[in-house]
């Protein structure tokens, strides 16, 4: 599967309709970034149940802001729409594919136990 660019219209719809996205943050004069872009792009046709997505910062600077995106590349993981990680810095093509691999393998029964935990201690 390609890559989809995620804008303010589709955002809410992809990561609400999709088990698993990866959202890349990235802008056209980081060249982190499009060093990253090859091996985002590989890594996506391996994972056909994942959707990768990306979001030009320099276009979509509503949808940075609303991340706290401070620095670029970022990778934001959404699993049944809770993000699981976010940390800035491209990863090599093996570390990519291993943080796919523990996205999938979460058992996300604990993860939405944990979370109604910490919301019923803060409550």
């Amino acid at each position: 599967m390609a890559t989809v660019e995620l804008t303010q219209d589709n955002f809410e719809s992809v990561v609400t309709g999709s088990d698993i996205v990866i959202v890349d943050f990235w802008a056209p004069w980081c060249g982190p970034c499009r060093s990253f872009a090859p091996v985002y792009e590989d890594t996506s046709e391996k994972y056909p149940d994942v959707v990768f997505a990306k979001v030009n910062t320099e276009v979509e600077q509503g949808i940075a802001a609303s991340f706290q995106i401070r620095s670029i590349p970022t990778l934001m993981v959404f699993r049944e729409k809770i993000i699981i990680y976010s940390e800035a810095g491209a990863l090599p093509a093996s570390g990519l594919e291993q943080l796919v691999e523990q996205v999938r393998s979460l058992d996300m029964a604990d993860v939405h136990r944990q979370i109604a935990e910490q919301a019923a201690a803060e409550g």
